[in-house]
């Protein structure tokens, strides 16, 4: 089993001639980090520093900042007036190079038109506001990720072919044979998702299809189906939440119902390879950027589909684009009336996954609950859209220590997409936003509201899933409560004490 990467940053600063080591979570924010620095070095928190390291060139202060070690600390040095007039006349000559070169690089008229507006955006910010100089940093910033993200887009989308075919062939793929202890986890809500490497959940993945009679019964090429799953590895991005670990934390948790519930003696096996396919293929190169700013910002997608779920489409061109690859095509002894309903199906659940659709679907499974008939079409049907949407967000059933994680790179996620919404004058939600928003607050509202909800609705159905997944949501519900009434009481005592300092003041 894989080892789960480091959360924290070690950074040592040369204060007065000595070495002081700082140490802070790679999800701390660049200003959080620049207050740390400015604390360390006994300056005011609001100082606007530069950070040197032993060249004198300039360190960006960020959490992708390069390590340094105790025998080469950076130095911190504050900034004065005369040199931030200096840092914008640098900034307006790098946004010049910058804008050239994007015209170099982009030949399609679309992507080109949005780039020269995003940068032009930036430089009536520097103008109408005089920027301080963590503003331009953070401008720079902007424009680098602005340039990665572009070039990204340009190699992703599905204009372009390179990505459907995996990066590796099989040969590449190292096989791992799980053991019996691996194997009874696997099939349980308390799988621990962050002790494995991807090569290894691609291993998993393949086990599930083999396991519950899929590659026998629709006669899959094993080798294909590796193939299958390293392109689906490549076409998941690498954003903070929406990554391949979510994929395969998806579909793990499908693979677990399956077991659970006893699907496979109610469902068709083209049901369960329907469940099991839209798992894996559901958020296929997700961009990082919700549908909401997809079609504020209206972008591509947004215009493509027309503002009806945009990513959710997407997510299904993707899939059926590496499909179309006769090398990933892992239903290609399928005979074709099975195929389409296998198509229309996995369309079906996909679509489903979006969150603005999530009172319409619960409703709708509601009406039938009560009286469900297995052999009825339109009742499977729903019941597969509530599964796919229980397994989408299925976090808070996890053990803490194994859901935990997650809400701090969703808020990531949310946090990177609130701040550009910012730069760009778009409208922002108060749960994204990183000045208005706790763990508490973004997950007590959630759970009572969405989860609990969903799941006792299916519990109708399967109460053999309340003891595993609908009791470990109402712990973590009362457990978020808490830690909200401790904020809360954090909070009144610092503002007594706030009030009283002013009253004191006054006094005197």
């Amino acid at each position: 089993m894989g080892s789960a990467s480091s959360a924290s940053r070690v950074i040592f600063l040369d204060v007065d001639g000595r070495t002081q080591k700082v140490v802070f979570s790679r999800f701390c924010s660049p200003c959080d980090i620049k207050e740390l620095f400015c604390t360390a070095t006994g300056l005011s928190r609001n100082t606007t520093i530069s950070l040197l390291d032993s060249t004198g060139a300039m360190v960006s202060i960020d959490p992708t900042m390069p390590n340094n070690s105790e025998s080469s600390p950076y130095k911190v040095v504050p900034i004065t007036g005369g040199q931030l007039a200096d840092k914008e006349e640098v900034f307006q000559n790098v946004l010049t190079q910058v804008a050239e070169q994007f015209s170099r690089a982009f030949k399609i008229n679309e992507l080109k038109s949005e780039v020269t507006n995003r940068l032009a955006m930036l430089e009536k910010r520097v103008e109408l506001e005089g920027m301080k100089v963590v503003e331009i940093e953070k401008c720079r910033s902007d424009i680098k990720k602005l340039r990665e993200e572009m070039a990204s887009r340009n190699s992703s989308f599905l204009e372009d072919n390179k990505k459907l075919t995996p990066h590796r062939d099989v040969s590449s793929y190292p096989k791992y044979m799980l053991s019996q202890q691996t194997i009874d986890a696997l099939r349980k809500p308390t799988f621990d998702v962050w002790l494995w490497e991807s090569n290894e959940m691609l291993s998993c993945l393949e086990y599930m299809y083999h396991d519950l009679g899929l590659v026998k019964d629709f006669n899959i090429n094993p080798i294909t189906l590796k193939r299958w799953l390293l392109c689906i590895h490549d076409n998941y991005r690498s954003n903070p939440f929406h990554n391949f670990r979510h994929c395969f934390c998806v579909t793990q948790m499908m693979y677990s119902m399956i077991y659970l519930c006893n699907l496979q003696e109610k469902f068709t096996q083209v049901d369960i390879l329907i469940l099991m396919t839209a798992a894996v293929c559901h958020d296929l190169d997700h961009p990082g950027y919700n549908n909401t700013y997809q079609i504020n910002a209206r972008t591509e997608l947004a215009v493509r589909y027309n503002d009806i779920s945009p990513l959710e489409n997407h997510h299904c061109a993707v899939a059926f684009q590496i499909f179309s690859q006769p090398d990933c095509n892992i239903f290609a002894n399928v005979d074709p009336e099975a195929f389409k309903q296998i198509h229309q199906g996995t369309i079906t659940l996909i679509l489903a996954t979006d969150m603005a659709r999530h009172g319409e679907i619960l409703d709708s499974f509601k009406q039938k609950v009560d009286s469900f008939d297995f052999t009825n079409e339109e009742h499977v049907t729903s019941l597969k859209m509530v599964l796919i949407k229980c397994c989408d967000i299925s976090n808070e059933v996890r053990p803490m220590e194994v859901a935990e994680p997650w809400v701090d790179c969703l808020l990531e996620e949310y946090f990177m997409q609130s701040d550009r919404e910012k730069a760009e004058g778009l409208p922002v939600a108060p749960f994204m936003d990183r000045e208005k928003v706790t763990k508490p607050t973004a997950q007590i509202g959630f759970i009572k509201f969405v989860l609990i909800p969903m799941f006792e609705t299916l519990m109708k159905l399967f109460p053999q899933i309340e003891e595993v997944m609908v009791q470990p949501l109402r712990e973590s519900r009362d457990r978020y409560e808490e830690l909200k009434q401790i904020d809360d009481a954090m909070n009144e005592v610092q503002k007594k004490k706030s009030e009283n300092l002013t009253v004191g003041g006054k006094k005197k």
